[in-house]
């Protein structure tokens, strides 16, 4: 197969990679290191070394390491028991039927429904959905922020000299 067919298998990769931090159930930033390493790979690291693949990949890891963190932080903050963690990722995956709004509104009534089932306590349930909440925000600005850098990292690495 040509070059030319990598190239458009690794930009789309990098697309559905970029579409995907957007979206909680598609591994976004791996997508798009993903296509950027398909891309170094296909000119044979000429334009972008071993070193920026490597530079791609830490920041992937930190990617990953920073949206569980996220998630977990702002539902401990809001003091969520593991109920709340399981109803957040609950009404994750059920709110992407809903996306847009529902990516966001997901997590929220998802954790609330079931703290407010393991503790029958509105206000501290109420909190536990904010804390999810606010954690699937962070991990998204988190996962956003990484890969437009690792994006730019590479368009630096391929046009600079």
């Amino acid at each position: 197969m040509s070059n030319t067919f990598w190239y458009i298998a690794a930009a789309v990769l990098t697309v559905i990679g970029v579409l995907g931090t957007l979206l909680p159930a598609l591994p976004g930033v791996p997508l798009v290191f993903a296509g950027l390493a398909l891309a170094a790979w296909v000119g044979d690291f000429r334009e972008i070394s071993g070193w920026t693949v490597a530079v791609l990949g830490l920041l992937t890891a930190v990617s990953i390491t920073v949206d569980l963190a996220a998630s977990a932080f702002g539902a401990r903050i809001a003091g969520a028991s593991g109920w709340a963690f399981a109803g957040a990722a609950l009404g994750t995956v059920l709110g992407l039927f809903f996306a847009p709004i529902g990516l966001f509104v997901g997590p929220f009534l998802g954790a609330l429904t079931l703290e407010w089932l393991h503790t029958r306590q509105l206000r501290g349930s109420l909190k536990a959905g904010a804390g999810a909440s606010v954690g699937v925000l962070i991990g998204t600005v988190a996962r956003v922020a990484l890969a437009f850098t690792m994006l730019a990292l590479f368009a630096l690495a391929w046009w600079w000299p």
